[in-house]
C-alpha cells in the first residue's frame, strides 16, 4: 500500500531520503523489531549475536546518523529531511529507532563542550559510539524534569544521584532508574543529576561521563510490555570520579537547559509516534479490505469504514503538527508548550488508533500471530517516557 504525503514542502532529496528510509525499515527493522520483541529475556537484545547490531550496523552504512550530527547543513532543511526520515523508521519498529537515534545523541553536547579528548574518542566516524541520557532517578519519575512546578525547587525531596566537587574532579554517587535508554550498550552517558542539594531538583549539573570509568554498574536490562526492541535500564554509581572538564553546566543553568534538552525530546517524540500511529492505521486499513466477514471485506461495512476514516484524520493532524514543531524548533528556541503539545497529541494519537486497530483485528488483534498487539504495546508506553503526559502537560500550561 503505497503512502501519501501531501506537504508540498518537501523536496526531491527529502523525497529520496524517505523512500530510502521506508525500505530499510520495512526489510530490515520491522523484521529485527518482530525478532527481538519475542525474546523473553531482554538480556538476549543486546547479546553479541543480537540481530540488534545489525540494525546499528545498517543505520550507520546508510550515514542517517551523521545526517543528524551534521552542523553544516541548513538546520530547517535538516529538520524537514529527518522529520521524514525518523517517522519512517518509527512505522518500521519505534524501538529500533529510539535506539539508533540516540546512538549520537552525545555530538551536539562534546561540540558545546569543545572537548578535543571527548571528541577524537567518541565522535570518529569510524569508530560509531553509542550514547545515553541519564535523567530519572529511582524515587522520582516526572518530578525530575517538572521545571515550572515548586517540587523542583524543594529541598526537602531528595536526589538519588549527586555530584560533589573534589578538586580537578566530581565524585558521583547514586542511582539512576531503569528507564535509561540504551543504558546497558552505551559508550557515553549525558548525565543529569542534582550538585547542590539545597535547592531541590534546579541545583542540577550535566556531565559527559565516559561509561568505563571506575565505579559504574549496569546490571541486567529492564523487562517491559512495550519497546521490547530499546534497550533500557538503571545505572548505579560508586565514587566515581568525573574530571571537571566533563562538566557542561551547573545549577545556575541547570533549569533552563533542561527545558530547552526537553522540548527537543518531546519534538522528537511527536514525530516518531506519528510513525506508529501511521503504522497500526495502515495494517488495519489493509486487513479491513483482506478481512471477509458476511460475504464482504470488513472494510465495505459502515461502522468499519467511519472507523478508519477517524483514525487517518488523527495520524494526518498529528503528522501536521509534529512536523509543525520540530521544522520551529530546529531553527529557533524551544518553545515548551508547542513541544509537549506535540508529544503529547502524537502519543495519544498512537495509542488511539492502535486501540482501534486491534478493535478492527478482532480476536485476531489479541493474537501475537499478528503485528497489530506489538504495535498497541509500543504505543502504550509512550505516553510515560520523557515525562508522563499529564505532568508536561501541566509543565506546558504554566507558559501559555
Amino acid at each position: 500500500m503505497e503512502f501519501l504525503d501531501i506537504d508540498i514542502t518537501l523536496t526531491d532529496e527529502d523525497r529520496a531520503a524517505r523512500d530510502t528510509c521506508h525500505k530499510f525499515a520495512l526489510e530490515v527493522m520491522r523484521p529485527a523489531g518482530k525478532l527481538l520483541d519475542r525474546l523473553p529475556d531482554p538480556a538476549d537484545v543486546i547479546a553479541p549475536n543480537s540481530v540488534l547490531w545489525d540494525v546499528v550496523r545498517k543505520y550507520h552504512e546508510l550515514g542517517l546518523g551523521h545526517l543528524t550530527a551534521d552542523a553544516t547543513m541548513d538546520p530547517v532543511a535538516k529538520a524537514r529531511m529527518t522529520s521524514v526520515i525518523i517517522e519512517e523508521l518509527c512505522w518500521g519498529d519505534v524501538g529500533l529507532a529510539i535506539t539508533t537515534g540516540i546512538s549520537m545523541m552525545h555530538y551536539p553536547w562534546i561540540e558545546m563542550l569543545g572537548n578535543q579528548e571527548l571528541r577524537e574518542r567518541f565522535c570518529s566516524p569510524d569508530r560509531p559510539s553509542l550514547s545515553c541520557w541519564a535523567l530519572t532517578e529511582p524515587d522520582h519519575g516526572s518530578d525530575t524534569v517538572a521545571f515550572t512546578e515548586s517540587c523542583f525547587r524543594d529541598a526537602r525531596v531528595r536526589p538519588n544521584c549527586t555530584a560533589r566537587k573534589d578538586g580537578d574532579y566530581y565524585i558521583i554517587n547514586g542511582q539512576k532508574a531503569a528507564w535509561v535508554s540504551g543504558a546497558n550498550i552505551a559508550d557515553i552517558m549525558i548525565l543529569f543529576c542534582t550538585l547542590d542539594p539545597s535547592q531541590g531538583f534546579s541545583g542540577g549539573a550535566g556531565f559527559l561521563v565516559p561509561l568505563d570509568l571506575p565505579g559504574i554498574e549496569r546490571p541486567k536490562p529492564l523487562d517491559k510490555i512495550g519497546q521490547r526492541s530499546l534497550n533500557q535500564g538503571e545505572i548505579y554509581f560508586s565514587d566515581v570520579r568525573v574530571p571537571a572538564a566533563y562538566m557542561m553546566f551547573g545549577p545556575e543553568m541547570y533549569a533552563m537547559t533542561l527545558e530547552h534538552t526537553l522540548a527537543h525530546a518531546n519534538a522528537a517524540m511527536g514525530v516518531q509516534f506519528v510513525g506508529l500511529a501511521r503504522a497500526g492505521y495502515e495494517l488495519a486499513l489493509e486487513y479491513a479490505k483482506q478481512r471477509v466477514q458476511g460475504g464482504v471485506p470488513i472494510f465495505e461495512h459502515q461502522n468499519v469504514k467511519a472507523r478508519l476514516f477517524k483514525m487517518f484524520m488523527k495520524v494526518e493532524a498529528a503528522r501536521a503538527l509534529s512536523r509543525r514543531v520540530w521544522l520551529y524548533t530546529a531553527a529557533n528556541p524551544p518553545l515548551i508548550q508547542y513541544s509537549v503539545a506535540s508529544k503529547v497529541f502524537c502519543t495519544n494519537t498512537a495509542f488511539e488508533v492502535a486501540s482501534e486497530a486491534v478493535q478492527i483485528f478482532g480476536g485476531n488483534g489479541l493474537s501475537r500471530e499478528y503485528p497489530i498487539e506489538k504495535i498497541f504495546r509500543d504505543a502504550r508506553a509512550s505516553m510515560i517516557e520523557d515525562g508522563c503526559n499529564e505532568v508536561l502537560g501541566l509543565m506546558a500550561a504554566s507558559r501559555l
